[in-house]
């Protein structure tokens, strides 16, 4: 084979080059693609319609109504409630690695990859921040086991759609529904195991992310009231899970003007109690999104669940000039004057142990307050108040909706798996329109659940691989790799095949390494004389496993920020799970597809 380096490829290289050098440095990724995709437009590599054609993707599109759908999941209570079933009682991080294997493995049979990540995302995050473990735990391997899962089944990842179209485009017998699984789901379950053993070792522990809640902690008098009908009621403090909420502790309960403190793990708790608690901001938003738990200091007021729409929480310092200096919580009128209600009070670091409602309000106290959706805009000039910021994910949740989301995803599953792979876009894109149309979310919330800084990337991502198809880079490094090979035989040719794609996987799109390899598969066989599919289906499965970059894989970049991952975190766990895959997967591909 003869071959030179043009003006194109060395342009490619560079860019590529630069790329890698910015991503490893942990540059934004959203920029650096961008950056990357304009300059092989502007060198002429591509068109700048094929750099910026990867933003009306469909595989784009419908990761950003997942994001949508996910936010309609998490603002009506769904997620709560299927994190709570799957998390609710595991403590420790190997049991949730566990739960998470078998979850997430099975369901690859109705469900492709990428809108699993997307759910659970904030599921996890949730769980590890009331557990005080680090999320960067538990991230990176919600990622590579549901990658894992991908190729049990036909719909599991996209590149087997892609991998079936190939094969009807040349004229090849199709995948059958779970054909791919045969060598897939064994080597989930090898995957599954390195993740629960060696990978769980080699995840880093990024206790700077716990710490960036304390370096904020800033503890909080807060009351809040019982009502009937709260699902606490007749539990124990500690089946409640107010015993070990993070950051917060249960002084007392009030029952009818008796107080009862210390407060033991086998107090029942009972319809009206007032429960006392200090302690810090985001423990408390997750009391406030407990239905029938209700600030005390507001108790006098009947606030419906739609009333409560729109409402979150706030912080406010009282200004020297306040009027509300020397009245007591409970007589500051709050709601009448300011359409707010007193949730907790801070003082100078000092804990303070009196009830909400007898507290005499002192210039510079802050009180964290429940607000209506203006609240900001019109009291941030006001007198009585400064440094009014609003609390991140502080809207009560629409419990009401719950059974309406619930429905719209389950019939968006349902046309995932009944439609063809290239029109499920459409069902995605109309159950995020379905989430905002039935008040599942609001517009804002929406807007707010779509990561845009990885649907750049992802989408960035998609011109990055056709430059390096149409310059010439890919295809010559896919030729050298099963040109030095060939002459060992096919079982040297489908490790070289999958090691090939494996590698350029970690470059480009699954999907563009599956296309781009592909041919090759069907040039072997013929000068090889032996059958396309071994090789065919190598090429699936490595294209479908991509662990050692996080430009590897969409759910990779989904992760990658939450996270606080670095390019190295990736190398290191990554790689040894890629060279096991590829171990697995050359001996055992012959035993079902033959040579």
């Amino acid at each position: 084979m003869h071959w030179h380096l043009n003006p194109t490829m060395v342009a490619t290289l560079a860019v590529l080059a630069g790329l890698l050098y910015g991503l490893v440095k942990d540059r934004p990724a959203d920029l650096l693609f961008v950056g990357a995709v304009a300059l092989l437009a502007a060198f002429g590599v591509i068109s700048p319609e094929e750099a910026f054609a990867g933003f009306a993707n469909p595989g784009m599109l419908i990761v950003a109504a997942m994001f949508v759908v996910a936010g309609g999941l998490r603002e009506t209570g769904v997620m709560e409630y299927l994190g709570d079933r799957l998390l609710g009682r595991v403590q420790s991080e190997g049991r949730a690695l566990a739960v998470l294997a078998t979850v997430l493995i099975p369901s690859a049979v109705i469900l492709n990859n990428t809108p699993k990540v997307a759910l659970l995302v904030p599921v996890l995050i949730s769980w590890c921040r009331k557990r005080r473990i680090s999320p960067s735990r538990l991230l990176m391997p919600l990622s590579f086991l549901s990658i894992l899962g991908g190729p049990c089944s036909l719909i599991g990842t996209s590149t087997n759609l892609v991998v079936q179209g190939l094969l009807r485009d040349a004229g090849l017998r199709e995948m059958g529904y779970f054909e791919i699984g045969a060598v897939g789901l064994p080597c989930a379950l090898l995957g599954t195991a390195y993740m629960l053993t060696l990978g769980r070792r080699l995840m880093p522990d990024r206790k700077d992310l716990i710490e960036q809640l304390d370096a904020t902690r800033r503890e909080y008098l807060v009351e809040m009231l019982v009502q009937p009908g709260c699902r606490l009621v007749g539990k124990t403090v500690a089946a409640a899970g107010l015993r070990h909420l993070p950051g917060l502790f249960l002084i007392e309960i009030d029952r009818d003007g008796q107080v009862i403190g210390p407060v033991g793990p086998d107090e029942p708790i009972q319809a009206n109690d007032r429960l006392v608690f200090t302690g810090v901001v985001e423990t408390i938003v997750d009391l406030e999104k407990i239905p029938g738990l209700v600030p005390a200091a507001d108790a006098r007021y009947v606030v419906s669940p739609v009333m409560q729409r729109g409402r979150q929480l706030c912080e406010a310092v009282i200004s020297p000039s306040s009027p509300l200096i020397g009245r007591a919580v409970r007589d500051a009128d709050f709601r009448e004057l300011y359409d707010a209600a007193i949730v907790a009070v801070h003082r100078n670091g000092a804990r303070m142990t009196n009830k909400i409602g007898d507290i005499r309000l002192h210039a510079g106290d802050t009180l964290l307050l429940q607000v209506g959706p203006y609240f900001s805009r019109a009291f941030r000039n006001n007198p009585d108040f400064y440094l009014v910021s609003d609390v991140e994910d502080s809207s009560p949740l629409r419990y009401d909706r719950a059974w309406v989301a619930a429905g719209i995803f389950a019939a968006m599953i349902v046309a995932f798996v009944s439609l063809p792979s290239d029109r499920i876009t459409l069902p995605a894109m109309l159950a995020a329109g379905a989430m905002v149309a039935s008040r599942c979310l609001s517009t804002a919330q929406a807007r707010k659940s779509i990561d845009l800084p990885v649907l750049i990337a992802i989408a960035a991502s998609f011109g990055v691989g056709r430059a390096l198809e149409v310059s010439g880079v890919a295809g010559i490094f896919a030729e050298l790799v099963v040109g030095a090979t060939r002459p060992w035989g096919p079982h040297a040719t489908l490790a070289a095949l999958y090691f090939g794609t494996m590698v350029l996987n970690e470059l480009v799109s699954n999907n563009a390494a599956a296309v781009l390899a592909f041919p090759f598969c069907i040039e072997s066989a013929r000068l090889l004389h032996v059958e396309a599919y071994p090789f065919i289906m190598g090429v699936a499965l490595a294209a479908s496993y991509a662990f050692a970059s996080p430009i590897g894989y969409q759910t990779h970049m989904m992760v990658f920020g939450p996270g606080g991952y670095r390019f190295a975190d990736f190398l290191r766990v990554g790689i040894p799970l890629n060279l096991l895959m590829w171990a697995a997967a050359v001996v055992l591909i012959p035993f079902f597809w033959p040579f």
